[in-house]
């Protein structure tokens, strides 16, 4: 008789990747011809059918760029359709109002909260409109304009500080992606 057979991948599934086991893993491939990445993108044959092209991301971006929803339909039917989507969604911009907004979305700390008060831009503001507020106001309190202004000084530092602040959180933004 022969003994028990160890077993070499111990219980942790994290140790072997997926579909790792040692039965056969359909994978079906992108349906752009030549293409051998995996089609896990299903996108439409043509509109209002169940058929579906199965691609891979970078040819179902490429096949969505060139979609037209309102493909075969009338002017009056698009703007039918284009009304009666926009009647049905509204209740979710309506419920838009019980949800986080402006400074309370969680995209900015505490500290560029802050900073953006110094700044005097609103919390959603994008950065151009950061670094235009902040020149505007560095200008009228620089230092070289008003040399021996301790106050005019000081207030030019604090913006100084607060523009650093949010540059570095939009760069650390940037590089994220």
């Amino acid at each position: 008789m022969t003994g028990a057979r160890r077993s070499t991948d111990w219980g942790f599934p994290r140790w072997r990747g997926y579909g790792g086991s040692r039965e056969t893993t359909t994978v079906r491939l992108c349906d752009r011809h030549g293409c051998e990445d995996p089609g896990n993108c299903p996108a439409p044959k043509s509109p209002n059918t169940p058929e579906r092209w199965y691609f891979c991301q970078r040819h179902a971006a490429e096949y969505n760029s060139k979609w037209d929803y309102f493909e075969g339909l009338s002017k009056e039917e698009a703007a039918e359709r284009a009304r009666t989507e926009k009647r049905d969604n509204d209740g979710y911009a309506e419920s838009a109002h019980y949800g986080w907004s402006g400074s309370g979305d969680g995209s900015r700390s505490a500290d560029e909260m802050r900073a953006l008060e110094i700044i005097g831009v609103e919390a959603d503001a994008d950065f151009a409109a950061i670094k235009k507020a902040w020149r505007e106001k560095a200008k009228q309190v620089h230092p070289d304009l008003k040399p021996g202004d301790a106050a005019a000084a000081a207030e030019f530092q604090k913006l100084q500080l607060a523009y650093d602040i949010l540059r570095q959180a939009e760069e650390r933004r940037e590089w994220k992606g």
